[in-house]
């Protein structure tokens, strides 16, 4: 299997392989972390339910510096394999 990676890999093409690679593990990373979050946010809602609305406003606000890096970390991924 390594072998095929590496024949595959020759040349220029390692960097279209680790554009993928990053893009795949960037993307993967937020969504673990985004659903970390909203794991933490719903034990704290079932914990103090009256404080439902705050707990889910700044659950979405965390989420989204995640999201928003994982969105670069991809773009640079993909801009690595395309060029």
């Amino acid at each position: 299997m390594l072998s095929i990676i590496l024949q595959a890999a020759a040349g220029a093409g390692i960097a279209k392989l680790g554009g993928a690679l990053g893009a795949g593990i960037a993307a993967m990373g937020a969504g673990f972390g985004i659903g970390k979050i909203g794991s933490s946010a719903m034990e704290a809602i079932a914990r103090q339910p009256e404080a439902a609305g705050d707990i889910r406003a700044n659950m979405i606000i965390i989420a989204a510096l995640p999201e928003a890096v994982a969105l670069f970390a991809v773009i640079v991924g993909l801009l690595a394999v395309v060029s």
